[in-house]
């Protein structure tokens, strides 16, 4: 049953009153009473979104306005060709091509519902609850609100469900949280209700996992009403945002179809006002919407995005998704998690305190090497300075002994660990100071134990010291002790534990003021975003039956999961790159903030937002907090998806990272979803753009460099292929106003230029290098169009120069051989001539001869074989029947080459103008 809504939430309420509230008792429910609430309620599992079936998706290829216009060329050419009575090739191509295009967008897009499927795929079929009393297997689906149920080391959690009894129980919230450190859970406790998910220590949630003990709980939410439920909701809801470059060809599509019509229309009007036949202006028009259309170009970016793709895989990220390549290059924020991504995800102790000295531990990871560099603490009245005699080594060998983790290497040299990874810490730490783990264990065996609790945030254990080698650091008070008792856990509980300590000199009495002074030492570290562990012996000790009461402290020893060394130098390139770093974590605000400021994505004294102050913010003060934080801690699900979408609100393109069930939603809004490959979760991954191979944040840098060498050759091409189609439109257009006779290209030979002529160099131009400093300019403008930054003035100040060049020659051509001469297999070939010029020129801003003619040779061959295969179609007979061509003396041949060198002369001339321009400002 559900709470009445005035109660309190599950976790603020004792066990007592939540089986109360839930009608629910020890017994466990009635057969009756589950088959009510299983009606009333529904199953317990994730109701998934109907997605867009295939046929709906092959349908919307269509919904594009230059394939409609495509089509409705195709329809008229079909009719001329009937009127006519004349094969309809023409019409034949065009709808080939429009079929080429809608099956390459489809295949873009035919994936759907992957991520809720795998959300769906977390459900555990199994679960051992208790109806009528009695214990039982039943199907995870058959449970209800108010079931009891049991879980263990090894289950997956079925549903939501407060916690009744514990026992060492331990779970791994990651799929939830992000951070992978168990969460030991306490069933006595009551919270506020107030407190976050992340927080509830008194609860189990559906889909994480028990990795110790094991607990009693009553269920309080099933299917879509538990958080892993919501979670499935909002991946329902979440927007999956067009890419920049979606649309951007969208625009394009629209100002080409546009302009197309309007020229035509207007071309068709004077033309008929001229006296021109009705018939051959209908011609004129067709050949005219065929050239203004890049045919090619679908084609062209598919084939750019794959060559990114692959690039992108040798750097470790694999895409998921085509468009996220070039995505990629224009993100201006990137939302990523701290744990694995920024940081190594391993403990590393940082820092050791003992007597009166300071030890700061080399070495990150866990290579067991390293050294210790010592400074002096300044410690109260009463304590001898410097390091007590064999003290860093009894701390050491007490973090080893007091531990169950395991230093492994692995076959290929890495070193691992095996255990806990706070306690796998303090292993790595002693073998730094050549303290050989398993030799210690082996000579100092283990006698008893007290495990560690939340209830007594303590570890103990009790070692044999025959021969006192162990104790010889605390003085001839230990001698003949054969056993020792050695303890770590929270300082404040250790020290209050301790009555001497290790000073400078040895053994001495342990002060109210020096207990102080201890707890203000473990608050600094703490304060600087560090995990601070006590130890403490006792050799007098006997067994766990006494209190633990009269130990010696030994000292603190910090640890961090510490940043990955190739991090700051990732966020200062983002930053010289115009893109702002944004970190999103679960974990405490201290850590946060304490990683952040050493990669240098904030500094020392930075906001850090938390997760309930992004509650409780409405939308202008989420947009005013998103705007100026970089630093977020204690962070939901939800929430991570409000700061995705108000960063977008505010016109960023936003790329995520994540690796949790709980970033999914997050992951699918933002118009990058980046999954860790190696820790992130198959939910994770489903929902996401690009899988980061090595989990590391300097590969997401990598990866938008290649996306902005991706975009940048884009441009290039597109300029090529547009300012190309525009000089075809013009010329075609121009031809009934001159009062030539016959349109001067089919839209037969307008598709061979289109797809080949055009589209084998443009795919050449996809594998240019790219020029230096690509991540030393700033990001494209949010929501900037295809035509920035001088695209859209080249395109048509070359489309005109082109233009005039070509019909120069067709004015001049048809001249010298009339209305039945080759003018129009000229105009055909010296426009395809003109191209190859043209794509070589396309290559860079700067002269060619400042670009090294070699780096791109695929651009090389490809002038070369469209050149040959041009030439084909003018002397292969059947090639030259079939595209309505003739062949070309060798002067008429040379007018079209001597033509087209003028165009690409010009190209040049125009680089060194605009190239002397630049500088003259410069120097001035």
């Amino acid at each position: 049953m559900d709470p009445p809504p005035a109660a309190s939430p599950w976790h603020a309420l004792a066990p007592e009153a939540c089986l109360q509230a839930l009608e629910a008792s020890g017994d466990g429910l009635s057969t009756a009473q589950c088959a009510e609430r299983l009606a009333r309620l529904g199953h317990n599992r994730l109701e998934l979104k109907a997605g867009r079936s295939n046929l709906r998706i092959l349908w919307d290829q269509f919904s594009n306005v230059m394939l409609i216009m495509l089509l409705a060329v195709a329809a008229v050419s079909a009719g001329v060709a009937y009127a006519a009575q004349r094969f309809p090739k023409d019409a034949i191509a065009i709808v080939l091509i429009v079929g080429l295009n809608a099956l390459l967008g489809y295949l873009q897009e035919s994936r759907a519902q992957e991520a809720l499927q795998a959300l769906r795929d977390m459900a555990q079929p199994l679960v051992t609850v208790r109806r009528d009393g009695v214990w039982e297997r039943l199907p995870s689906e058959q449970l209800v609100p108010g079931d009891l149920i049991r879980v263990e080391a090894g289950d997956r959690v079925p549903a939501d469900a407060r916690l009744l009894e514990v026992a060492e129980l331990g779970l791994r919230e990651a799929a939830l949280t992000g951070e992978a450190e168990a969460v030991t859970k306490r069933a006595a406790l009551v919270l506020e209700p107030t407190t976050p998910v992340l927080e509830r220590q008194n609860c189990l949630f559906q889909g994480t996992e028990v990795v110790r003990g094991r607990g009693l709980g009553v269920v309080t939410a099933t299917g879509m009403q538990t958080e892993l439920g919501r979670i499935a909701q909002m991946i329902n809801t979440a927007g999956g945002e067009s890419t920049p470059l979606q649309e951007r060809l969208d625009g394009l599509a629209n100002v080409l179809v546009g302009s197309a019509l309007a020229l035509v229309a207007v071309v068709v009007a004077l033309g008929w006002l001229l006296g021109q036949r009705l018939l051959d202006l209908l011609e004129v028009a067709l050949s005219m919407a065929v050239a203004i259309v890049p045919e090619g170009l679908p084609a062209v970016i598919t084939v750019t995005l794959a060559i990114g793709t692959q690039r992108m895989v040798q750097r470790a990220a694999l895409i998921r998704r085509l468009p996220a390549v070039e995505a990629l290059g224009s993100v201006t924020v990137i939302c990523t998690d701290k744990t694995g991504t920024l940081t190594l995800n391993r403990q590393v102790v940082q820092e050791l305190r003992c007597g009166t000295t300071a030890l700061t531990v080399s070495g990150n990871g866990y290579d067991p090497h390293g050294d210790f560099r010592a400074a002096d603490l300044a410690p109260p009245a009463s304590a001898t300075g410097g390091l007590a005699r064999g003290g860093r080594d009894l701390l050491l060998q007490a973090g080893v002994l007091c531990s169950d983790a395991e230093l492994k290497q692995e076959p290929d040299g890495r070193w691992e660990i095996l255990g806990d990874p706070t306690e796998g810490a303090l292993v790595v730490a002693a073998a730094k100071a050549d303290l050989d783990g398993f030799a210690l264990r082996s000579h100092y065996r283990r006698e008893a134990e007290i495990p560690f609790s939340s209830e007594r945030q303590l570890m103990a254990v009790w070692v044999q010291d025959r021969e006192g080698t162990l104790q010889a650091p605390l003085g001839a008070s230990a001698a003949g002790s054969a056993t020792l008792m050695l303890s770590k856990g929270a300082p404040e509980v250790i020290l209050a534990t301790c009555d001497r300590w290790l000073d400078g000199s040895g053994l001495a009495p342990l002060s109210d003021d020096q207990r102080q002074w201890w707890l203000e030492q473990a608050r600094d570290l703490a304060a600087a975003g560090l995990r601070v562990l006590a130890f403490a012996c006792a050799p007098h000790h006997r067994s766990p039956e006494q209190e633990l009461e009269h130990q010696v402290l030994l000292g603190l020893m910090a640890q961090l999961d510490p940043a990955r060394p190739e991090v700051a130098e990732a966020v200062a390139r983002c930053r010289e790159a115009g893109i702002r770093p944004v970190m999103i974590t679960g974990d405490h605000p201290l850590t946060a903030r304490a990683i952040g400021a050493n990669i240098g994505l904030v500094d020392a004294g930075a906001e850090v937002v938390l997760g309930r102050q992004l509650e409780e913010a409405d939308a202008v003060e989420l947009a005013a907090i998103v705007g100026r934080c970089s630093v977020y801690a204690r962070v939901a699900p939800e929430q991570k998806l409000r700061i995705v979408k108000a960063l977008q609100g505010l016109g960023q393109i936003v790329a995520m990272t994540g690796d949790g069930v709980n970033d999914a939603p997050a992951l699918k809004q933002a118009h990058i979803g980046v999954a860790m490959g190696i820790t992130g979760t198959e939910v994770s991954k489903e929902a996401s753009d690009m899988v980061l191979l090595d989990d590391n944040f300097a590969t997401i840098v990598n990866a938008v460099e290649q996306g902005r060498l991706v975009y940048a050759n884009i441009r290039r091409f597109i300029k090529y292929i547009l300012g190309s189609n525009v000089g075809e439109l013009i010329t075609i257009g121009s031809a009934p106003l001159l009062g030539l006779v016959g349109v001067p290209m089919t839209p037969l030979q307008i598709l061979w230029m289109n797809l080949v002529t055009d589209g084998v160099p443009a795919l050449a131009l996809a594998l240019e290098p790219g020029e230096a400093g690509l991540m030393q300019r700033p990001p494209a403008e949010p929501g900037e169009s295809i035509f920035a930054r001088g695209i859209g003035s080249y395109i048509l100040r070359i489309g005109v120069v082109f233009a005039a060049i070509t019909i120069t020659m067709m004015v001049l051509a048809f001249r010298a051989g009339g209305p039945d001469g080759p003018w129009k297999t000229m105009v055909f070939t010296m426009l395809c001539l003109a191209q190859m010029g043209h794509a070589l020129a396309a290559r860079s801003d700067r002269p060619l001869v400042q670009v090294a003619p070699f780096s791109n040779p695929w651009l090389l061959g490809a002038v070369v074989f469209t050149t040959l295969l041009q030439l084909s179609l003018l002397y292969v007979p059947v090639l030259s029947k079939f595209f309505g061509t003739v062949p070309l003396s060798a002067r008429d041949l040379g007018i079209c080459v001597g033509f087209s060198l003028l165009f690409f002369l010009y190209l040049e001339l125009e680089k060194v103008w605009r190239h002397w321009r630049r500088r003259r400002s410069a120097d001035a």
